[in-house]
């Protein structure tokens, strides 16, 4: 793509073919890493899905949001009370789509976090679909998706391969980067 090689950026060629995936990016230390990352998207021709808190669907915004792949979700719900609960959410939407790339990044911040939030993992294993691991290196400025798993079922075991596989990556900012 013009605007990422424009900038110096290099994306990997695209792995195997799937219809339907979790995409867990890392590391994510940056603002910057949405908009890289759409645009790398862009040139693989794949539209990726977001889950953002649902106070930010007003109009205008809203309908930019969902433009750009955004699902509204409750975030204080937490399997309680009425509604869905996130991982419901996600689910209903792979079940309700042909093709689903639904992106996470784990950390749950641009800060430097150890512990991964799961739910990415958890909605991967009950939707049935494989976890995608792609990756940004500010350092060389690369990215792409490095392989494909199949959650074990073993949450810790299956993490901390992606964890081993993504800290060989640097961030924009390396000090907040994976461990």
């Amino acid at each position: 793509m013009f605007i990422l090689k424009l900038f110096g950026w290099k994306i990997e060629d695209r792995p195997q073919e799937v219809d339907k995936c979790v995409v867990v990016m890392g590391p994510h230390t940056s603002n910057w890493d949405f908009i890289i990352g759409r645009l790398a998207f862009a040139y693989y021709g794949v539209n990726g899905h977001y889950l953002i808190k649902k106070e930010l669907f007003f109009f205008p915004l809203g309908w930019f949001l969902k433009s750009i792949g955004g699902i509204p979700v409750d975030r204080k719900r937490k399997g309680k009370g009425k509604g869905e609960s996130m991982t419901e959410v996600a689910v209903r939407h792979f079940k309700e789509n042909d093709k689903m790339y639904m992106v996470f990044t784990p950390e749950g911040t641009r800060s430097y976090n150890p512990k991964w939030k799961k739910g990415f993992y958890y909605i991967a294993l009950e939707a049935k679909v494989p976890i995608l691991i792609g990756f940004m290196d500010y350092e060389k400025k690369i990215g792409g998706f490095h392989s494909m798993i199949t959650p074990s079922g073993d949450v810790d075991k299956d993490i901390q391969h992606i964890k081993n596989i993504l800290k060989n990556y640097k961030g924009k900012y390396p000090e907040k980067g994976i461990d």
